[in-house]
């Protein structure tokens, strides 16, 4: 199998719609993670957290993933790392709810990374597809004097 009929299997709207839903909704999870964790599960101090704050930078790309902005998933793809960083430390050093909260922030962010990677990248192939279908069913003109 080549590579072009690889990418034709996974190139699809279809595919792409799905890579954006899974965006949001690992975004939508994670924000709604970090509210839950630093308010009520397993707050740094008794009664709840400022850092639920946190979750305040993931807001501010939920509108552009739903308008389907492409350069909000390139920069959301970067952003996420912080929040993995932070999950895998906390993961490691915390005991109890604290642990497993971050590992699922850890995953979340693997999620919502390769739904971002993936989304721009079987975007791009679909426009360059595009464009190669529409310059091959174009008919050169003769020039006649």
């Amino acid at each position: 199998m080549n590579n072009s009929s690889q990418n034709s299997t996974f190139l699809s709207p279809q595919s792409i719609e799905f890579t954006r839903w899974v965006a949001v909704g690992s975004l939508l999870a994670l924000i709604l993670l970090g509210l839950l964790w630093e308010l009520w599960l397993a707050p740094l101090r008794e009664g709840g957290s400022w850092w639920a704050l946190k979750v305040l930078p993931l807001c501010w790309p939920l509108a552009g993933l739903l308008k389907n902005r492409m350069y909000t998933y390139r920069w959301v793809s970067l952003m996420v790392w912080l929040y993995f960083i932070e999950g895998v430390v906390r993961a490691w050093g915390d005991k109890g709810w604290s642990a497993g909260l971050a590992l699922a922030e850890t995953i979340l962010c693997v999620m919502l990374f390769a739904a971002c990677a993936f989304h721009v990248r079987w975007r791009f192939q679909m426009a360059r597809a595009n464009d190669t279908q529409i310059t091959e069913t174009e008919q050169p003109t003769e020039i006649s004097k």
